[in-house]
């Protein structure tokens, strides 16, 4: 029985890998990171069905549009930063390679992971809140604070691949595993530049509660709060996947249920990591991340750069 193409296709982007799996896995790694937190800091934590019932209550909520705010993009940008995180899912490979694989993928991918953050921004400059507005302003200078050193931490292994295809560079650190190795600073870099993306402790700068009440969400409510939570959800799924796929050879290979298997357990692995680093460390001042990223991060992923060009003429 031959399956028609758009069903299919909308079959890959609303169930498998696209919204409902990144959903259920979004959340379940939400309750994950929350619990690991409670159990390093000696407390109980969150029942597994925390996060969807917080989800639940949020969309029976009502919508409060404030009367200042541009209404048609406050309404509209949490649609736009789920589409986008949903699109760079299927350019990943989750349990065999990706469904949308080509020359270039990752530098799409980059750029959709971008589309979140400046949804948020727009989000707080849209509100016409003090508040909303400081907290979009963050947002958008930790964009170029960590955005550059996680572009140079991916260039690495592509350079060392030969080929901006992430099934394609996932290909060559399985075949080469002890090339793994070598990525060792940059593997450290994308990952405190995803903590910087998802705007967790120590980089969760733009909704600091004690400082400026809810940062640039704090007029949303509702459904829209709700699909904004999700977004971020679906991003760490997403930017797990990508860690996976450019420094850990994504399945290692396989496919079918043992790839998919291999993909959660690696990236429950990464999501350990930000939460051992959350869990760590307390916040920092907005300056304090540009520096960090600038005169650290950057310069190690440079490094790296120069490092992978040297083995890449030593492979030949």
């Amino acid at each position: 029985m031959t399956i028609d193409p758009i069903l299919l296709a909308l079959i890959y982007i609303l169930i498998f890998p696209g919204f409902i799996f990144l959903t259920v896995y979004g959340l379940f790694l939400q309750w994950f990171d929350r619990k690991i937190s409670a159990v390093m800091q000696n407390r109980v934590g969150p029942p597994w069905y925390q996060a969807l019932a917080d989800i639940i209550k949020l969309l029976s909520k009502e919508v409060i549009i404030p009367d200042a705010c541009d209404t048609v993009m406050f309404k509209i940008l949490p649609y736009f930063a789920i589409a986008a995180v949903v699109t760079a899912a299927l350019l990943l490979p989750i349990w065999t390679d990706a469904l949308c694989s080509f020359q270039g993928d990752l530098v799409v991918v980059i750029y959709l992971l971008t589309i979140p953050t400046v949804t948020f921004f727009l989000a707080g400059w849209s509100s016409t809140s003090p508040y909303a507005t400081i907290g979009s302003m963050r947002v958008l200078t930790q964009l170029f604070a960590y955005e550059v050193p996680m572009m140079l931490s991916l260039i690495g292994p592509a350079i060392l691949a030969g080929t901006w295809n992430i099934s394609e560079i996932a290909g060559f650190f399985t075949a080469h595993k002890p090339y793994m190795l070598a990525q060792i600073p940059a593997f450290f870099v994308a990952l405190m530049a995803l903590q910087g993306k998802l705007e967790r402790v120590p980089f969760d700068i733009p909704h600091a509660k004690n400082e400026i009440v809810g940062g640039q969400f704090t007029e949303y409510s509702g459904r829209l709060l709700a699909f904004f939570y999700l977004a971020v959800d679906m991003e760490m799924v997403v930017g797990a996947g990508l860690i996976n796929a450019i420094f850990l050879g994504a399945t290692l290979g396989t496919a079918g249920i043992l790839g998919a298997v291999i993909f959660l357990a690696k990236t429950l692995a990464i999501v350990f990591l930000l939460t051992l680093t959350k869990v760590l460390m307390g916040r920092v001042r907005i300056d304090q991340m540009v520096r960090f990223c600038w005169q650290i991060l950057a310069p190690l992923s440079m490094a790296q750069i120069l490092f992978d060009i040297f083995l890449k003429f030593r492979l030949g």
